[in-house]
């Protein structure tokens, strides 16, 4: 019996932003790797990108992510 079922059809009011169309979806249309989400609204999926440029620009400023000494990370020359 396998572990996990693919979903085929999506849950009616599950908002996806698809990757790879660029467009919103209800329900899981397209695999999870090309897709943002669940949202609970389509305006919600639509503003998907402009979500993930800011929560990387909070982590790109944040000084928990950064060296203390201001040196490379490892492995970094």
């Amino acid at each position: 019996m396998a572990l996990f079922k693919k979903r085929t059809v999506g849950k009616p009011g599950e908002w996806y932003y698809c990757l790879k169309h660029k467009k919103v979806e209800e329900g899981p249309e397209c695999p999870a790797k090309d897709r943002f989400g669940p949202y609970a609204s389509p305006q919600e999926a639509a503003r998907a990108m402009d979500l993930v440029r800011e929560r990387n620009l909070e982590w790109e400023n944040d000084p928990r992510w950064h060296d203390r000494d201001g040196g490379a990370a490892e492995g970094e020359d």
